[in-house]
């Protein structure tokens, strides 16, 4: 089969495979109500803004990391040989990278409404808050997919994870949490456009890094 195919036919068989399981989506979920309802009775209320936009997005973080850990960690010997005999190493990391895309944004979005109906919503612009939401879905998909791929080749691969991933996300989610925080003041949305160009160069270098990298580990 030809790239476009192998990506197809892959990405197909995480959706089936989710589908026939629904054990990490359900445990996503669960994770996202039960940490948004920990913290309505911990907190109540949410009056400051900013402090709105800090806690969803540190939610959005470790929900990402549960999410998106099972890529290539939890496969085992067996289907990951299995997988080298049917696509290229090119096929597999592009298909885990936007079946990631599309869980990470189902999940963000599902993660936002809950978020603003148990806490009141301070946003000023909306859709560009939604804007930055999407674009921190895609960004957290592709760096721990990536992220996921290099610590699955490592004996302790959830710890060499948080380790490799750290110096990626915290930059990520400085850019993330100024570029929403202006959404929710409402202001012009030229003043973010520095903050789009970041994350999206920051995602054009992570899956090209991907593309390069990923078929010399999937040698090993």
């Amino acid at each position: 089969m030809d790239l476009f195919n192998q990506i197809k036919f892959l990405i197909r068989k995480e959706i089936m495979l989710e589908w026939r399981s629904k054990y990490a989506l359900n445990g996503i979920l669960l994770y996202v109500v039960s940490t948004v309802f920990v913290c309505y009775l911990a907190f109540r209320q949410v009056s400051s803004a900013q402090t709105w936009n800090a806690l969803f997005w540190i939610i959005m973080l470790f929900a990402s990391v549960n999410a998106i850990t099972k890529s290539f960690i939890q496969e085992s010997r067996a289907r990951q040989l299995y997988y080298y005999t049917i696509a290229s190493p090119k096929a597999i990391i592009i298909s885990k990278i936007i079946y990631n895309i599309f869980l990470m944004i189902l999940l963000s979005l599902i993660a936002l409404g809950f978020y603003s109906l148990v806490f009141n919503n301070p946003m000023g612009d909306p859709m560009f808050y939604l804007l930055s939401v999407l674009l921190g879905s895609i960004s957290f998909a592709s760096i721990f997919t990536m992220i996921s791929g290099i610590a699955s080749k490592a004996s302790n691969g959830g710890g060499l994870m948080a380790i490799l991933s750290f110096p990626l996300v915290i930059p990520l989610l400085v850019v993330l949490i100024k570029f929403s925080k202006n959404a929710m003041d409402g202001l012009d949305r030229s003043v973010s456009y520095d903050e789009i160009g970041v994350i999206l160069a920051i995602n054009v270098i992570v899956i090209t890094t991907s593309l390069l990298l990923f078929p010399y580990l999937w040698r090993d």
